[in-house]
């Protein structure tokens, strides 16, 4: 199979769609008694423990999620990389339940499982020596699983970077087959994060979607039918890639997530077929700029975003520190403003080598004060709201998002559609892993833009086609790929 044979990319997508009758049909339950672990533990790797205080950016929320990515030529250190570590994947709160301590991240997970983990890959650092070191957030330290400068192996000479990996039993515990999407989604909201965090840090950050499969998953010493890498985060100003050395095969121990896991094939298959297995094929990787959207058929309506004088101050530490994953909505309205400022902040773009624009924005809005409830279309172009059809669509939102009460309740519903056939002739099968990517990425600046305005938001799951129906005949053809709801959160029962 290869990267062209779309064909994957379309088995896949099809057969892991939600519909009323399949979720009915599944008859998999939870066995909490085999639940995997939340961490990826070396039990002989000697751990380098990251520092537990580093200092504040200061740099506003909002500010961090929009900035553009200029040219710098400063370089992490040790310090620097922790803060950006702990920030996108590191725990920031400890909660005790009857069933035992509970740990939230700094970024938001599906079913709060985590399987994505991040490898540091470095040359030689002012306080670290180069290497390929593995992220534990566990216990906030490093574990070196490589000694020398293996940047090469990834076509990276910035100073650092950072690969993600996503564990498959991790997640497919509770979602099955589906995780493959959720590889994307969740990479992409801790990459959310890390971009934040490094513009607020005055780093450059690259993107990369397009790397050597072969070349990437024997450096970080991982089973390919368990973990896979999927992304490469190029942190420090650009260079020339250093010569190419040798790594040599690991037998590294890790500890079992479970006391036994089930295959999902089709999760490995949708990988395969997304590889690279060329240079030639990574340097025909381009980013295309989407195409213009038609001219609107109903009225549009202009964002009008906080001025940048006017925005929050909290920071991205303090917001990030904040953020959680809404489980109630309050019936309230907010305003068009705050409205108009997660959508202009998270849309403002990502430095990555597919480009943007590959997920289109569609709104269900429910309760936003200066906009009339209904659904619309948020045309990027121009920041407007292109109005569909007005009306009351709270239980027709809290159905699309798989019957759940949190679209229907909040005060905006954002679905995340695709136009998949025209971003597969582009990309192939690889294209599917950057719409998923981007979705998350975009979701996870929405989270941030709203908590930096004391909002709540979650990400939801969907009926596929019933999404596209709904927005139909606009949306006809596309294909639904996230969901992001936004409100104000409901205070707890007690």
């Amino acid at each position: 199979m290869s990267n062209r044979e779309t064909q994957f990319a379309w088995n896949y997508h099809n057969r892991t769609k939600h519909s009323y009758e399949s979720v009915r049909r599944n008859a998999h339950f939870l066995d909490w008694d085999n639940h995997p672990l939340p961490f990826k533990i070396y039990p002989d790797l000697e751990p380098i423990a990251l520092p537990k205080e580093t200092p504040q950016t200061g740099i506003a929320a909002l500010s961090a999620i929009s900035a553009a990515q200029a040219s710098s030529p400063r370089s992490p250190d040790l310090e620097t990389l922790t803060h950006v570590l702990y920030f996108s994947a590191g725990i920031t709160k400890r909660r005790q339940s009857p069933g035992g301590e509970i740990l939230f991240r700094a970024a938001a997970c599906t079913g709060a499982l985590y399987e994505i983990e991040l490898y540091l890959v470095c040359g030689r650092l002012a306080d670290l020596a180069a290497g390929v070191y593995h992220f534990g957030p566990g216990d906030l330290a490093l574990r070196r699983l490589r000694e020398g400068d293996f940047r090469g192996a990834l076509g990276c000479g910035a100073p650092a970077a950072l690969v993600a990996s996503g564990v498959y039993w991790r997640n497919a515990w509770k979602y099955q087959a589906r995780t493959y999407r959720h590889f994307g989604w969740d990479n992409g909201t801790i990459h959310a994060n890390l971009l934040a965090v490094a513009a607020a840090l005055g780093f450059e950050a690259r993107l990369r979607c397009g790397f050597v499969d072969s070349d990437v998953n024997p450096l970080l010493a991982v089973d390919t039918d368990r973990e896979v890498a999927l992304t490469i985060l190029e942190l420090g100003p650009p260079a020339p890639p250093p010569g190419s050395i040798e790594a040599a095969p690991l037998q590294l121990e890790v500890v079992p997530y479970s006391r036994e896991e089930v295959d999902y094939p089709a999760m490995r298959e949708i990988h395969q077929a997304s590889s690279l297995a060329f240079a030639e094929e990574v340097l025909a990787w381009r980013g295309e700029a989407p195409p213009a959207p038609p001219p609107p058929a109903g009225e549009t309506i202009a964002l009008q975003p906080l001025a940048d004088s006017e925005i929050p101050r909290d920071t991205i530490e303090e917001v990030i520190l904040r953020r959680g994953s809404t489980r109630r909505f309050a019936r309230e309205p907010i305003t068009f403003a705050q409205l108009s400022t997660i959508l202009d902040r998270a849309t403002r773009g990502v430095p990555a080598d597919f480009g943007t624009g590959l997920n289109d924005l569609y709104l269900i809005a429910n309760a936003v004060e200066g906009l009339a409830p209904g659904a619309y279309f948020y045309r990027s172009s121009d920041r407007s709201l292109e109005t569909l059809k007005r009306g009351d669509f709270r239980r027709q939102a809290a159905y699309l998002g798989l019957e759940q009460e949190l679209p229907g309740d909040a005060a905006a519903a954002v679905f995340f559609l695709s136009d998949l056939p025209r971003v597969l002739d582009g990309f192939g099968n690889r294209g599917y892993r950057a719409v998923n990517l981007e979705a998350g990425l975009l979701g996870g600046k929405m989270y941030l833009a709203a908590y930096a305005q004391r909002l709540g938001a979650t990400g939801l799951t969907f009926y596929d086609d019933e999404v596209v129906n709904f927005f139909a005949p606009h949306a006809a053809g596309k294909s639904a790929i996230f969901l992001v709801a936004l409100g104000h959160a409901a205070k707890r029962r007690s």
